[in-house]
């Protein structure tokens, strides 16, 4: 374990597992908390999937505990909340990773997927944050990190007003949040990921990643790590004096307009 940015810190990451065969931002942060020095309180509904994560982080020397819960569920937020807590004594960094996909346009939402989407994406980072808040300021302050999209503030590529909604919904929450909770010495920031290659596009045609590769000013392909060391600056003491904060990790698409890089597309 090489960095010491997070030393003696204590780090809740909700969605700490991955899916399919690609790396995660959730387990991607994991590591990077425990690589800095952070004890990681690992959380995800997939138990098999955390215990994965935990064992790259011990082979590696680092600390972690695996804990499940579905983070839709308010009783399940408070458990992990009080869990962490007991196992470390402290939280002072919690990173709401979980999320899910909602598609369709406005006249072909149905009421399922859309109450599915809003718990995944925007009810799990507000009630983890309803039960961490506390613990954060009892731990003498740190910081939250929400995970949204550029989706959450744009129209994407795809229909999807479930998702987007939800995303949008989470960006307000960051900056809510930062006005509620300053004075607690919590700050809250937000991370909105771009046309990563992840997990939640593993199959997508090569030519459809291709034009999202081109479609970003950098004309390069993130992934999970982009978002991870976001994280960890958010995480860490160096970013002491922000809050509130959207950050795009994006390859620059959130400057561009349709037509100032419909030459890359071409």
């Amino acid at each position: 374990m090489n960095g010491r940015r997070l030393d003696e810190k204590v780090a809740l990451v909700s969605g700490a597992g991955s899916r399919g065969s690609l790396l995660g931002t959730g387990r991607a942060t994991s590591i990077l908390f425990a690589r800095e020095g952070a004890k990681v309180f690992l959380v995800d509904w997939d138990l098999e999937s955390a215990e994965e994560t935990k064992a790259i982080i011990q082979s590696e020397g680092g600390e972690s505990v695996v804990w499940k819960a579905d983070v839709t569920k308010d009783e399940a937020c408070k458990a992990m909340a009080e869990a962490c807590m007991e196992q470390y004594g402290a939280l002072h960094i919690l990173f709401n990773n979980v999320g899910g996909p909602g598609s369709g346009d406005v006249t072909e939402i149905e009421e399922g997927l859309w109450e599915e989407s809003l718990d995944r994406n925007l009810k799990s980072a507000a009630f983890a944050s309803k039960y961490a808040v506390p613990k954060i300021r009892e731990s003498g302050g740190g910081s939250i990190i929400h995970v949204s999209s550029i989706d959450g503030y744009r129209a994407g590529a795809a229909k999807n007003i479930p998702y987007s909604v939800a995303k949008g919904g989470v960006i307000q929450l960051t900056r809510a949040m930062a006005v509620h909770h300053g004075r607690d010495k919590i700050r809250v920031n937000c991370i909105a990921p771009g046309h990563l290659y992840g997990p939640f596009v593993e199959h997508v045609p090569d030519e459809w990643r291709e034009m999202r590769r081109k479609a970003g000013p950098l004309g390069t392909e993130g992934d999970a790590w982009d978002v991870a060391w976001a994280a960890v600056f958010f995480a860490s003491d160096e970013s002491k004096w922000i809050s509130g904060v959207v950050l795009p990790i994006d390859a620059g698409l959130q400057a561009a307009t349709p037509l100032s890089v419909l030459h890359n597309l071409v």
